[in-house]
């Protein structure tokens, strides 16, 4: 287990705004069906996790089933895009999307149920949405490649919440609000290194135009 966890931060991530795309790939591959598989896989878990209100046992662990099942498809459908050459427009764009749902849903149906404070929730959406947004803006003065914090962040905060799903007696409980403490950690630090690579980008790309431009100015 320890392995498989090491190979998981170690692989490259799936990088939806730097990765190259397959302009003769057609958009209907086993990738793309994984990834569209995940998002209608998200309404699915949100229904199934607020059976009877979210307090039968047997319908939390199918839940937590649904979710672990669309946590999987997250981890392959990017490892098959690039491996077989299988990255699209459309994979770039869903892929994200797919995650963001499946994350941002989980955690605000375990906030609605009063399983988990709506500050982790809202700190961990906002890190996400704005990271995205900030990766966007930054995008005309260089990518910000996908790091392995970030690969480790993504596999502790579905850990979590994988963990506040399941119905656990009272001293597991504990592990949960553990390992959600230490993806909120891994969110924050990598959310703060995100920012300031994209502030360094921004700032060397300036400098770099101001060299050139008084390197214009000497020539002529």
């Amino acid at each position: 287990m320890a392995d498989r966890l090491r190979r998981q931060v170690n692989e490259p991530e799936p990088d939806p705004i730097s990765d190259p795309v397959s302009t003769d790939v057609p958009v209907l591959n086993l990738a793309n069906v994984l990834t569209m598989f995940r998002i209608v896989l998200v309404p699915v878990f949100v229904v199934v996790l607020f059976i009877d209100d979210g307090d039968n046992p047997w319908w939390r662990t199918m839940a937590w089933g649904v979710f672990a099942l669309a946590a999987v498809t997250d981890h392959y459908d990017g490892r098959i895009a690039r491996q077989r050459g299988l990255i699209t427009d459309f994979g770039k764009l869903a892929d994200p999307i797919a995650d963001k749902a499946l994350i941002g849903s989980a955690l605000i149906g375990l906030s609605v149920l009063g399983e988990l404070p709506w500050w982790v929730t809202i700190v961990i959406l906002a890190r996400e949405l704005g990271i995205t947004v900030l990766r966007f803006w930054v995008l005309q003065h260089g990518v910000i490649p996908a790091s392995r914090g970030g690969k480790l962040k993504t596999l502790l905060q579905a850990i979590a919440i994988g963990l506040f799903i399941l119905p656990l007696p009272g001293p597991l409980h504990w592990l949960a609000i553990a390992v959600m403490a230490a993806a909120l950690v891994a969110t924050v630090v990598t959310g703060v290194d995100y920012v300031w690579q994209a502030l360094a980008k921004r700032a060397q790309r300036r400098r770099d135009a101001a060299a050139a431009r008084r390197t214009d100015r000497t020539g002529r």
